[in-house]
């Protein structure tokens, strides 16, 4: 048995501030937007320069509630402002590759939000436009670089939960039913698993790799997207993954990593800035707590995501080394064989 640490490593995250600055365009100014903006404009030297939408009214009234300079009612017109470094896709799902490769074909870098694409197909077009570009793209996965993220990883590559056996997570929330609504939409790709299962199949992913078997249980709207889903994933290695995603209801939003030594039980909200437990079990449990001190809570955690970025392309890269295009294409391969399973996809 590893012998179990007496303190938690150091989060190795880049500087929130004092680092490279890009400056960022906006493609879709919706709840996501409004958030990353918030983020940027709060917790950083990043800085939003532009936003575009489809209506130039909704673009100048995102612009002037978030102190943006320009605002445009075409995306061309984004993507073309030569005082753009990156764009950021924050579309419904349907839109996420168009977009990405509308902006990559303009010579701009970009991060697309989560999920990269529809499918792995979509993931691999985005990949191939941007390499032939020689432009910096990345999905926009940004609990990867939230301190605990590394933290924990940090654990495991040290030995210290052993082999790990079981990875649990859970992402759940009651969606508006609107028929016409980005949630419950075929069309703009709707349903549990694009939305809020990718960060249960990521999280698990991050810890096991891609799954050798996968198994899923689920159930679907009225309007066909996946309401609901369970999928076990299953490793050569005898580990296993249990994954649980849902439109329907609350639930914990909790995620662990359980190995033969000790386990990571990370607490509500595993996605956002939150703390988590290492637990040592036996007579008299061994416990080490990470407790989210850094004042920045839910969605506040994009900033971590974009000051790496302003440091990635600086540093010369198109992809990034924590969360690269390779990786995202692991995932959504994963995702397709679940949305097969449970319905969604041919």
């Amino acid at each position: 048995m590893t012998v179990f640490p007496s303190s938690l490593p150091v989060a190795r995250t880049y500087p929130l501030r004092g680092g490279p600055v890009l400056r960022w365009g906006i493609l879709a100014p919706g709840d996501i937007a409004k958030d990353f903006t918030h983020a940027l404009h709060t917790h950083t030297d990043q800085r939003v320069e532009a936003v575009a939408s489809r209506s130039l009214e909704r673009a100048q009234e995102f612009a002037a509630k978030h102190g943006i300079a320009r605002a445009y009612g075409d995306h061309a017109q984004l993507v073309e402002d030569p005082e753009i470094d990156i764009v950021y896709v924050a579309s419904p799902h349907s839109e996420h590759k168009r977009l990405a490769l509308l902006a990559i074909a303009a010579g701009k870098h970009v991060l697309v939000e989560k999920p990269i694409g529809v499918t792995a197909q979509d993931a691999r077009e985005i990949q191939a436009a941007a390499k032939a570009a020689g432009v910096f793209a990345m999905e926009g996965l940004w609990s990867r670089y939230l301190p605990q993220t590394d933290i924990m990883l940090q654990l495991v590559e040290d030995g210290v939960l052993g082999d790990i056996r079981l990875v649990t997570a859970d992402f759940a929330t009651i969606a508006p039913t609107d028929p016409a609504g980005r949630n419950y939409s075929p069309e703009l790709a709707g349903g549990s698993l694009l939305d809020l299962g990718i960060y249960p199949v990521w999280f698990s992913q991050l810890f096991l790799g891609a799954p050798d078997r996968v198994t899923t249980f689920g159930t679907l709207t009225s309007t066909g997207v996946d309401a609901q889903t369970a999928a076990v994933l299953e490793f050569e290695s005898g580990a296993q993954s249990v994954l649980t995603t849902s439109l329907l209801h609350f639930s914990p939003e909790r995620a662990s990593v359980n190995g033969t030594d000790a386990r990571i039980e990370v607490n509500s909200w595993f996605v956002v800035p939150a703390g988590f437990e290492l637990i040592a079990p036996g007579k008299g449990d061994k416990r080490l707590s990470f407790v989210n001190d850094t004042g920045l809570e839910f969605r506040d955690g994009i900033a971590w995501e974009a000051a790496a970025i302003a440091q990635h392309i600086a540093d010369g890269l198109t992809d990034s080394p924590l969360h690269p295009l390779d990786f995202s294409i692991e995932v959504m391969t994963t995702m397709d064989a679940i949305r097969r399973g449970v319905g969604t996809l041919a």
